[in-house]
């Protein structure tokens, strides 16, 4: 059984958040300084809802789009309980780069308290991760892949967790973790507060709560797969082989840092390469690039070394970078779910961004998917660099494609037959 804490529309939650802050939440007075120094001062609609819940020590699911500042919804409770009793926090996430985000934002509170992390990663060493054990740690982020390998070595004993926190867990899901958690979950302590993450709510999670969660309460600050506030989306429809070129004439007419999906890892490398060659300076990151490889681009991407990296959907939720101007879908994601995870990659925090995706003609059905989960119809442009002339004669003049096309607008299917 679950309970629902009531949630606000965004319009309510704008207007509250300017009047609220950090106290009266429940926060210790240190945390409280510790939140202050690091220039943290009006909390987000899932942190005003989430914080209280957790420091009273209820299981907490968190539904929120990315960008909204979960990490700090369960990172500032999570420090103050330790501080009260005893065990090991562990926060299990889905990719490397996303643990290590989570434990940059634990060091800000928990180093000023003396409190230890230590963050198991694959791709990382061992023998480091280790020795971080050996100091004792209170709070551990993991990918569960590595936690089960130092588990298994007895670097790591599951029986000392007083606390759980599965981050981004329909990502997990998706990317084929679900064995792995269940064994987590069967050697950790049945008595342990649990509080659960993520963008979206499918049916695998509600029967994982029903299974491992204590009368969880849940706090929705927008209905799933709801995309962020100021971010506006635009859709081409265009052929295959035309997308680069699409692509040449959109990176010169934005001028910021651009992020940029493709499908597949062999796809990716092909697109930095072109990126470069059309005069942009870009990076890739994905499952065939190594730790230090994916560190060093997604660094390059933060300083602006880089204008575009070019990434797989390893990187939809592992990317925390602030001022992303624009997001490219230069292919469509398999899972339209992802959708919204990639996009959500901009307009963070608040700030303005876009998004720009690209179908081509026969992916009406896979467009549609998108509208139906974001609830919106996606405003589809035309491009000059684009020949709408030869477009319209290899795709909307077939009678195959008009069928397919019927997904899109009439008004667009009309602009492309002239």
């Amino acid at each position: 059984m679950m309970q629902k804490h009531g949630s606000q529309g965004n319009s309510s939650q704008n207007h509250n958040q300017v009047e609220q802050s950090f106290y009266g939440l429940g926060i210790a007075p240190k945390i409280l300084e510790i939140l202050e120094h690091i220039k943290f001062k009006v909390p987000t609609p899932i942190q005003l809802k989430a914080i209280p819940l957790a420091l009273e020590g209820k299981d907490v699911i968190g539904i929120a789009q990315t960008g909204t500042g979960k990490t700090h919804s369960f990172a500032v409770p999570m420090v103050q309980r330790l501080m009260q009793v005893k065990g090991i926090g562990l926060v299990l996430a889905p990719t490397r780069e996303l643990a290590i985000q989570i434990e940059e934002a634990f060091h800000g509170i928990a180093q000023p308290l003396g409190i230890k992390t230590a963050c198991l990663i694959g791709g990382a060493s061992m023998h480091d991760q280790v020795q971080a054990l050996r100091r004792n740690p209170r709070v551990v982020i993991a990918t569960p892949g590595r936690l089960l390998d130092h588990a298994s070595h007895w670097n790591f004993m599951p029986d000392t967790v007083s606390m759980l926190v599965l981050d981004e867990a329909d990502r997990m899901l998706d990317m084929g973790f679900a064995p792995q958690i269940d064994k987590i979950l069967r050697f950790l302590p049945k008595e342990r507060q649990t509080m659960l993450f993520s963008a979206t709510m499918p049916k695998e999670i509600m029967e994982m709560v029903a299974r491992h969660m204590r009368l969880p309460v849940s706090v929705e600050i927008a209905p799933s797969g709801t995309t962020a506030e100021h971010l506006t989306q635009e859709l081409f429809i265009v052929r295959k082989e035309e997308k680069l070129k699409l692509l040449g004439r959109l990176l010169t007419q934005y001028h910021g840092s651009v992020l940029l999906f493709s499908r597949t890892k062999h796809n990716a490398r092909k697109i930095a390469i072109a990126v470069r060659t059309m005069g942009h300076s870009s990076a890739e990151i994905h499952s065939n690039r190594s730790l230090n490889q994916r560190r060093e681009a997604l660094g390059g991407f933060k300083t602006g070394k880089y204008k575009v990296l070019v990434a797989t959907d390893i990187a939809a939720r592992g990317i925390d970078v602030s001022g992303v101007e624009l997001v490219i879908n230069f292919d469509l994601p398999e899972d339209p779910e992802n959708y919204v995870h990639r996009i959500g990659r901009t307009a963070r925090a608040g700030h303005k961004g876009h998004a720009i995706s690209f179908a081509t003609p026969d992916q009406s059905s896979d467009v549609r998917d998108i509208e139906k989960l974001i609830r919106t119809t996606l405003p589809v442009s035309k491009h000059p660099a684009i020949s709408a002339e030869q477009f319209s004669k290899s795709s909307a003049h077939s009678s195959e494609r008009k069928h397919k096309f019927q997904g899109f607008r009439h008004k667009q299917h009309k602009s492309h037959r002239r």
